[in-house]
């Protein structure tokens, strides 16, 4: 384990505590403002200018962070305490060489590098540490693609090993859709990697996001979020999600298995798969990790004491965490770009913050495309059911104007 990041000097002194955030889009932004509350002099990174974060930070970079070099040169001009990356398009193998340096890199660079390639990942907790997981084969040629399909058969789902918000997911459910599937991959990789992951249907009924957090005072799990994906994007989240105690209890080993094995302090979002009734014993099926705070987390900001970008920012500098405590029922719908605008515009907010103990976060990105996350909306209720409906209808009357 490292050492806390004590004491702490002032943003803008020679003795300031500064965070590198490598990825400065909404979720960054919420990182920065937690790390600014504590007391770190924050610099955001990104490859596009007025990124959300930018907006916040006592300083940003435009970059291209898969190009190693320009990745280092911020490093070494900024000489960080924490290097925190948000987003997957990083040049992973110069952050292990960072590292190696003695730079400290969240939670770990190896970490850093396994999750943001879902080979590496895969086969970290399926063939290592034997977790139950959907059947998958990898392919990087036509040939070993074709032979993929045969092996999982149909329906099944095609993915870059690397990517986000489902960009270049397909589901192939007849013989027409194989090829266009394996084009959209390779096209909507992310990084320089053009190979697929080839994944079996499971029968599942829910799937959840479980945040686990490493900090000094241990493991903590926060309570299970379920969520809803349209094109392997997330466009709604809840919090609790109802489980059977023996499903929490494998989904908790589960988390902490694969979380122990990566290592280092911080928020993981664990997403699982889960098979089966809440009334009764359930399966649970590991599905991916990712080392920093997770989209399908947002629904914290209103439904937690402290939210997932608070816990991470506190156990990244060696702070207990203490209790984490479900303050009510939550939700989070979001609010989708319906077209290409390099203006966007938002109208309906008065209508939106009418619906009860509703929120409204807008990330202020300074261009919108089609299907583009542009804010969220986030309620409490007394029932999830209660919350998931104010949150939709809070969402629906706010309009993204082109």
């Amino acid at each position: 384990m490292t050492t806390p990041l004590l004491p702490l000097g002032t943003p803008h002194h020679d003795e300031a505590r500064r965070l590198l955030l490598l990825g400065a889009g909404e979720l960054g932004r919420e990182v920065a403002l937690e790390a600014i509350r504590l007391g770190l002099e924050v610099v955001a990174v990104d490859r596009y200018d007025r990124a959300p974060a930018m907006a916040v930070a006592h300083r940003h970079h435009v970059i291209d962070m898969l190009d190693g070099d320009q990745l280092r040169r911020v490093v070494e001009q900024e000489r960080p305490s924490l290097i925190v990356p948000e987003v997957e398009a990083i040049a992973t193998d110069t952050l292990v060489t960072l590292e190696a340096e003695g730079w400290r890199v969240i939670p770990t660079a190896r970490a850093t590098q396994l999750t943001m390639n879902r080979e590496g990942i895969r086969r970290l907790a399926a063939d290592e540490l034997g977790l139950k997981t959907s059947p998958f084969r990898f392919a990087g040629t036509d040939a070993e693609y074709l032979a993929a399909i045969e092996t999982i058969g149909l329906p099944c789902v095609v993915k870059p090993i690397m990517s986000s918000s489902g960009k270049g997911q397909s589901t192939v459910r007849q013989e027409s859709d194989v090829w266009p599937a394996w084009t959209y991959a390779r096209a909507a990789a992310r990084g320089k990697s053009d190979r697929v992951i080839v994944e079996g249907f499971v029968p599942f009924d829910t799937e959840i996001t479980l945040l686990t957090v490493r900090a000094i005072d241990g493991t903590h799990f926060c309570p299970p979020i379920g969520h809803r994906q349209e094109a392997g994007d997330y466009r709604e989240s809840w919090q609790p999600c109802a489980l059977h105690p023996d499903t929490l209890e494998a989904c908790q080993a589960m988390a902490k298995a694969v979380t122990d094995a990566l290592g280092g302090w911080g928020l993981f979002g664990v997403e699982l798969f889960i098979a089966g009734a809440p009334d009764q014993p359930q399966t649970v099926y590991f599905s991916e990790v990712s080392p920093r705070p997770h989209d399908t987390g947002m629904v914290t900001l209103v439904s937690q004491s402290s939210s997932e970008f608070e816990l991470h920012v506190r156990a990244i500098m060696g702070l207990p965490l203490g209790e984490i405590t479900l303050v009510q029922p939550g939700a989070s719908a979001v609010i989708l770009a319906p077209g290409a605008s390099d203006r966007p515009r938002y109208a309906g907010l008065d209508q939106a913050l009418q619906v009860p103990t509703s929120k409204v976060y807008l990330f202020g990105k300074p261009t919108a495309h089609p299907n583009r996350r542009m804010g969220v909306a986030l309620a409490l209720g007394d029932t999830v059911e209660e919350a998931r409906a104010r949150a939709i209808a809070c969402a629906k009357q706010v309009q993204v104007m082109l």
